[in-house]
This record gives structure tokens, sequence and C-alpha cells, in this order.
């Protein structure tokens, strides 16, 4: 997913633009972030770099994942369903109903899954989670649960009921990778 006319998203590489930025982005938004430690198995300009390279390889856009990532762990505190051990970015599997969500072994695991999860909402195409038609190998547990296949194309759609309940969500990851580019100096989306 990657942002397209206005905030929407639509599948797509992401912005080449601000991905040489993005390491640099995180220690301006971790500065200027909540009070307390981020709690991370792996140094932000490496999870950064995971997000990037696993988004360019399915073809969604890493860095708007990130921005995502950090909605989902409150600034990668936890504090909800899932704690920092489990590698798991984005909140796959807690769900309103109280579960845990899903674990992860390693950081790269858990942003790969959080992107695949990101390419079945977005591509009608990825119709099961194996090689091709995604990339890599299949790591969302997830992945089949999202029917249909293709349903949120564009990031205005994620919310309501589409990835998270909360009908502000798109707005709050979109917001959020604005003040990204804004702090490479970059236009908003």
């Amino acid at each position: 997913m990657q942002p397209g006319q206005g905030t929407g998203a639509g599948l797509g590489t992401g912005h080449g633009a601000i991905e040489p930025h993005v390491r640099a982005d995180c220690r301006v938004l971790l500065a200027n972030q909540p009070a307390g430690s981020p709690c991370l198995t792996v140094s932000i300009e490496e999870l950064s770099a995971d997000f990037v390279w696993d988004g360019n390889v399915e073809n969604v856009s890493g860095d708007i994942a990130f921005a995502q990532s950090i909605i989902e762990t409150g600034w990668f505190r936890y504090g909800g369903q899932v704690e920092c051990g489990q590698n798991n970015y984005a909140g796959l599997g807690a769900t309103d109903g109280g579960a845990q969500g899903a674990s992860f072994p390693d950081a790269d695991t858990g942003v790969r899954a959080q992107i695949q999860h990101l390419r079945a909402y977005a591509d009608s195409s990825a119709t099961s989670c194996s090689q091709p038609p995604l990339a890599t190998p299949c790591v969302d547990p997830r992945f089949d649960l999202v029917s249909p296949k293709g349903k949120a194309p564009t990031w205005n759609q994620m919310g309501n009921g589409n990835w998270a309940t909360d009908p502000n969500y798109a707005s709050k990851v979109i917001d959020l990778y604005n003040r990204m580019r804004a702090s490479a100096g970059l236009p908003g989306v």
C-alpha cells in the first residue's frame, strides 16, 4: 500500500524519496515521543530498514507500514495485548476480544508478516499465502483470514473493520507518515 491521490493508498513500492530518510526520521520521531524508553529487539535503524526492504520486495509501501507500527505499538512501548518480545509491530491477532496476538521469532519476521498482511488487504491477486503470489515465504499467520483479498487497496479504507475498528485509523497512520515526511523536508501526501 502507498498513498495515492489525496490520502489514499494503493499498491506500490512506496515513495523512494523518503526511504533514504526513514532511519534519520526514526531518530527525530523517537526523540519527540512520549516519555519512557521504546522496547525493541533490534535497533530502530535496523527495524526501519526491514520495513523498507520487505515493503519493496512485496510491493507494499514499507515507509507507511513503519508509521503504522508506531501507531500500533504506542511508539514501541506496547502496554496493550501485544508485548515487546513478540516482535509483532502490527497487532496481528490482537483483537478487540482480548486475544494476545501472534508472536514472531525475530524482528524481520514480524515486519514481513505485517507487510504480507497489508498486501492481503490491498492486492486482490494475492489469493494465497505462498510463493507466488508472495515474493517471500509466508510468515503471516492471519493471511488467509483476510477476505476478500484486496478489500482495502487504499489507506483511506483502513479502519471501520478493515484492519482496525477505529474509524479514524487511516487518518492517524497517514498523519504520522506526513510528520515523518515533513521532518525529512518532504511534502505530505
